[in-house]
């Protein structure tokens, strides 16, 4: 399962580690800091993405279920004509004061000029990168699972081809990087309409008034999922924040470690997606002895999974530093990520699994909640204690404290949550 959901994940995670890796030939820390505190904003709008997605896929799955693929197909248009509404006033507002957002996440100087380059590049094309997202969120929600997998393929293959011509052989430099990854928005929104009109009946006409019904239910869903998933870019903007003072060097192996994180680990990420529908399906049935052996048996994967992994970052922190040209501390705060910090992913993966549980037990706030807590109290203590007791040291490995505290937690609340359902059902039975 985890496997499978994995690949458009992974995707996506090899896109920002190519554009990167390509930035990095530059041999410009500024350039490589630059790209680390773009994604950072830019992750912002990807949380929007997803959760508009999630939507989709989740009301247009229960209309198909119950026969009015008609109402599925309204559903997607009036979440269209959201999207539009949402993302193109953030694409304007990324636009316009890109410099100023950036200034609050501590970029100054070259890294801060750069990076609002590749911001305004590609805001403007947002409107098309949500339309893919939700347009694939359709196709999941027919069971069209390899046309889902085409969208985010055509993006990865449309950056790699383009990356290098724009890059290198235009010499747009960082610019090139924005402009193939405009191009890809465009060709994974049409790689995500397409089936839609020769498939499946194409768009339905857009109605004021059904816009208006259907609101609410979208609403229902779009606002907790949002939520959600815009609490990692809070995370990462804090933690940015916390490294600004320092130099391009040290903002460049974040960069680097924050691209390398969801390559090196995306099979942990796809684990609360991968074991989501097991949980739902046994709970559903009522057999909680199934529900906890998923959870058991998800941490014991994640363990594994782990501990192959260390080793494997731990021998390549080196090739790995040389590749992306990090230089002096830059290449110290890779080391302590590959030494240091990649053994304790493994209670990220815990919180995972604790997050699955909840959004399938019927208590997705307490998902958002746990979210939320992780990327604020459970880093923003820890930052200030690091730096002020262990300087950059202490920045790099401080957060991972909370992790491990969230993480545990996480697994208590997912078995606290089973064993209240079993109790409910045990007394309602």
């Amino acid at each position: 399962m985890s496997l499978t959901a994995s690949i458009g994940l992974l995707t996506m995670f090899i896109v920002d580690f190519a554009d990167l890796f390509y930035i990095a030939q530059l041999a410009d820390s500024s350039l490589t800091a630059a790209m680390g505190f773009a994604a950072t904003i830019l992750f912002f709008a990807t949380a929007f993405h997803i959760g508009l997605m999630i939507a989709t896929s989740a009301l247009a799955a229960r209309q198909i279920g119950q026969g009015t693929p008609d109402r599925a197909r309204r559903y997607l248009t009036n979440i269209l004509v959201l999207s539009t509404m949402i993302m193109t006033p953030l694409a304007i507002l990324f636009f316009i004061f890109a410099p100023d957002i950036l200034e609050l996440a501590g970029a100054d100087g070259a890294a801060n000029q750069a990076a609002t380059g590749y911001i305004r590049i590609v805001a403007p094309f947002l409107p098309f990168s949500v339309a893919a997202m939700v347009c694939s969120g359709f196709l999941r929600a027919h069971g069209a699972a390899r046309r889902a997998m085409n969208v985010t393929l055509s993006m990865g293959i449309t950056n790699a081809i383009l990356d290098p011509i724009f890059i290198f052989g235009f010499d747009w430099g960082i610019n090139g990087a924005a402009v193939a990854s405009a191009c890809a928005a465009v060709v994974s929104a049409m790689f995500a309409i397409w089936p839609i009109l020769i498939s499946y009946g194409g768009f339905d006409r857009f109605s004021l008034p059904a816009f208006r019904t259907d609101i609410r239910p979208i609403m229902a869903i779009l606002i907790p999922a949002i939520l959600t998933n815009v609490a990692t870019p809070i995370g990462g903007f804090i933690s940015y924040r916390f490294v600004a003072d320092y130099s391009d060097d040290v903002i460049a192996g974040f960069a680097v470690v924050g691209r390398v994180v969801p390559v090196a680990f995306c099979l942990m990420f796809s684990l609360s997606g991968a074991i989501g529908p097991i949980i739902g399906q046994n709970f559903g049935a009522l057999q909680f002895d199934r529900v906890r052996t998923t959870i058991r048996q998800a941490t014991i994967f994640a363990l594994a999974y782990t501990l192959i992994i260390w080793p494997i970052l731990y021998l390549l922190s080196g090739p790995i530093s040389d590749a992306f040209h990090l230089q002096g501390e830059g290449r110290h705060v890779f080391w302590l990520f590959a030494a240091l910090l990649a053994p304790l992913f493994f209670f990220n993966g815990m919180l995972f699994i604790g997050n699955a549980a909840c959004n399938n037990l019927g208590h997705p706030g307490w998902s958002t909640v746990m979210n939320w807590l992780r990327n604020t109290l459970g880093l923003i203590p820890f930052l200030w204690f690091g730096r002020a007791y262990y300087g950059l040291d202490g920045i790099v490995v401080a957060p991972a404290v909370g992790g491990i505290l969230f993480g545990i937690a996480g697994y208590m609340v997912a078995q606290y949550l089973v064993s209240a359902r079993q109790r409910g059902a045990t007394l309602t039975g």
